[in-house]
């Protein structure tokens, strides 16, 4: 099961006021692990977003940071009409590896690994990696 963080928290409405700096609701955290505790504790849940230090170190096995480039990164969060503020944040939070340091703080180094998201060929080579990840946990623990 596949679930997108910023999809859950609009459709239930997981949010905590809105940063007019940024543009955006501020997503209640705590709403967030209530509605995701009992799906979590069933396990077998691939889990996206931007963020990980709220979520609980038991819910994971496995953490995947994606990295891109600059250059490319700049192009997408343009794209999706992030401007100013919000878009030199994210472009710096990339150069400071915030959300890579964010995730070896929250969990345990060796589960932490970080894949390249520039092209469409690094995302079908996410893919391929992460399916391969599931099969051989599934065989080392079943």
């Amino acid at each position: 099961m596949y679930i997108n963080v910023g999809d859950l928290a609009k459709e239930g409405e997981l949010y905590d006021g809105f940063d007019e700096e940024y543009e955006c609701p501020i997503l209640d955290e705590d709403r967030v692990i209530d509605e995701l505790e009992d799906k979590m504790s069933e396990g077998g849940i691939i889990v996206d977003y931007h963020g990980c230090d709220f979520f609980p170190e038991r819910w994971f096995h496995i953490v995947f940071v994606l990295r891109t480039e600059n250059s490319f990164l700049y192009d997408r969060l343009e794209s999706r009409g992030y401007k100013g503020k919000k878009l030199q944040d994210n472009i710096q939070c990339e150069i400071f590896q915030t959300i890579y340091e964010e995730a070896m703080l929250s969990y345990k180094e060796e589960i932490v690994h970080q894949l390249p998201s520039n092209t469409p060929e690094d995302l079908e080579r996410n893919l391929d990696q992460i399916t391969q990840w599931i099969e051989q946990w599934m065989k080392d623990n079943n």
